[in-house]
């Protein structure tokens, strides 16, 4: 007996889903916003990572509406991770509902709810919401990046973004870095980098900068997790940009492989960069 096929979403089928997938965005994202930082319970994984009661309000809200837009996909969260099903072939939703943990405990603003369309191992659309900035970044890889602008009580305001080129021989680059995770590697990478300038950002808004070309290079050097950086990769392809590992060569995701750790990778706003 033949095992039924994996469901397989193009670029087109990516293109209907966009809108319902950035309404969840919102509404996970307005569900972190409603917890009280100063009252909530904050509890360890086995990684030593936080988790609270926003991580989780966030993921059933993704959770259920996943369920009836598109209930013959599967999906993998963080939040989740105990549930998967290895490998997923075909297309599968990659999602962590907030990234940005730390962040969020600490109080600052930057931290957001990242939604991915995997398709064959590669991200094929992606939404990355920072709610306490009022920004989603969003795209769909071959169709364009936007930028959305949320205000109280109107409709968003949209604009196309788009990566910029590197700078001219001599100009110093602008690098985004985290705020939490810093790393030898990384550090050695942008010292490289003559008169480079840091961009101290947290969680994945750090690729919506570069989808948007106010910085030129965002490199992590050190492990993160599929759900950290599917969603921004997406966006930042979508935006003309490229993500690769240290060695130019493509990332994959969906295997599995080492607990779906991201050995390391480098988002470029400029491709001809990464030869």
């Amino acid at each position: 007996m033949n095992e039924a096929l994996p469901p397989v979403i193009d670029r087109d089928a990516a293109a209907s889903l966009i809108e319902p997938l950035t309404d969840l965005v919102i509404r996970a994202g307005a569900a972190i916003l409603a917890v009280n930082r100063s009252a909530m319970q904050v509890d360890g994984k086995s990684d030593g990572s936080p988790v609270t009661e926003a991580d989780l309000a966030a993921d059933r809200i993704i959770a259920d509406g996943l369920a009836r837009l598109a209930p013959h996909l599967p999906s993998l969260s963080e939040e989740r991770v105990q549930l998967a099903r290895l490998p997923y072939k075909g297309s599968f939703f990659l999602i962590d509902p907030l990234d940005g943990t730390k962040e969020f405990v600490a109080g600052r603003n930057e931290f957001t709810v990242n939604l991915a369309l995997v398709t064959n191992g590669t991200p094929l659309l992606g939404i990355v919401g920072a709610p306490a900035l009022g920004v989603i970044w969003r795209g769909i890889v071959g169709r364009g990046a936007e930028r959305l602008t949320m205000r109280d009580g109107a409709a968003p305001r949209v604009e196309p973004i788009h990566t910029r080129a590197c700078p001219p021989r001599g100009a110093p680059w602008t690098v985004a870095v985290s705020r939490s995770h810093g790393d030898e590697r990384t550090e050695a990478f942008i010292a490289a980098r003559s008169g480079a300038v840091r961009a101290v950002l947290g969680s994945a808004v750090k690729f919506g900068r570069v989808a948007e070309g106010g910085v030129d290079i965002y490199p992590r050097l050190s492990p993160t997790c599929e759900w950290d950086v599917a969603a921004g990769h997406a966006v930042v392809t979508a935006a003309g940009g490229k993500i690769t590992d240290s060695k130019g060569a493509a990332l994959h995701f969906g295997s599995g492989a080492a607990d779906f750790i991201v050995p390391e990778f480098i988002a470029w706003g400029d491709p001809s960069a990464a030869s």
